[in-house]
């Protein structure tokens, strides 16, 4: 059984699918609690969740009738039997994608049969979480997948810049810069974008916070 904390359908605000239709189920909890966590609620002991089994959540999913499956959390790959999940959904026609939070191993995920797609972040320092990051990661990654770094200063951008040259992420997937919303400007990381000549990266803002407020759930 998952722990599932919300599922919704909205436009998917911050992947290789942004602007189109997804369906989102959204999981209890994370190992990392980062500086700008904006579903901490979800991460909370006593926060409230429905167990759900695979087939539940696949028929959840085709009712729908959106293919787009963002698993999500929190960090869904604590779930048990996961994988077994992930490779329903995608037997079910869908197109699965998984946003982790860069700390735990895609291993297993990664060989599966049927591969969902990921989006992973790396945690930059103003997280406090960057010492957690599993970098062995970033041999497993696809075409199809995305680095994602969440930046907060200029400090983290030249870390961001590090981490891409040293481990050729470029040459990897998709690699995305995000602004930590209301730390800095967009516009800060377009110009640091322009002074080193980032060729490749694109700046990615999450574009339903500016659909509807910030802080409201189930967009």
């Amino acid at each position: 059984m998952f722990e599932v904390v919300e599922s919704f359908v909205s436009i998917n605000g911050e992947s290789t699918r942004a602007g189109e239709l997804a369906v989102f189920v959204r999981f209890k909890g994370c190992n990392l609690h980062c500086s700008y966590c904006d579903t901490q609620w979800a991460n909370e002991f006593d926060v409230e969740y429905k167990n759900m089994s695979t087939g539940e959540l696949c028929e959840l999913v085709k009712n729908t009738g959106v293919k787009n499956v963002t698993l999500t959390g929190g960090e869904p790959l604590l779930q048990d039997k996961m994988e077994v999940l992930i490779e329903s959904l995608i037997a079910q026609g869908n197109r699965v994608e998984i946003e982790t939070n860069g700390s735990i191993s895609l291993e297993k995920f990664a060989d599966l049969k049927n591969r969902p797609v990921f989006t992973m972040d790396y945690k930059l320092p103003s997280s406090n979480m960057e010492t957690y990051m599993n970098t062995d990661n970033f041999s497993l990654l696809e075409k199809s997948d995305t680095v994602k770094f969440v930046s907060g200063s200029i400090a983290d951008l030249e870390r961001a810049v590090e981490i891409i040259e040293k481990y050729s992420l470029l040459e990897k997937c998709h690699v995305y810069i995000s602004p930590v919303f209301d730390k800095i400007e967009p516009s800060e990381i377009v110009d640091f974008m322009i002074k080193r000549n980032l060729n490749g990266i694109r700046l990615q803002l999450q574009m339903h916070k500016f659909i509807w407020e910030p802080d409201r759930r189930g967009v």
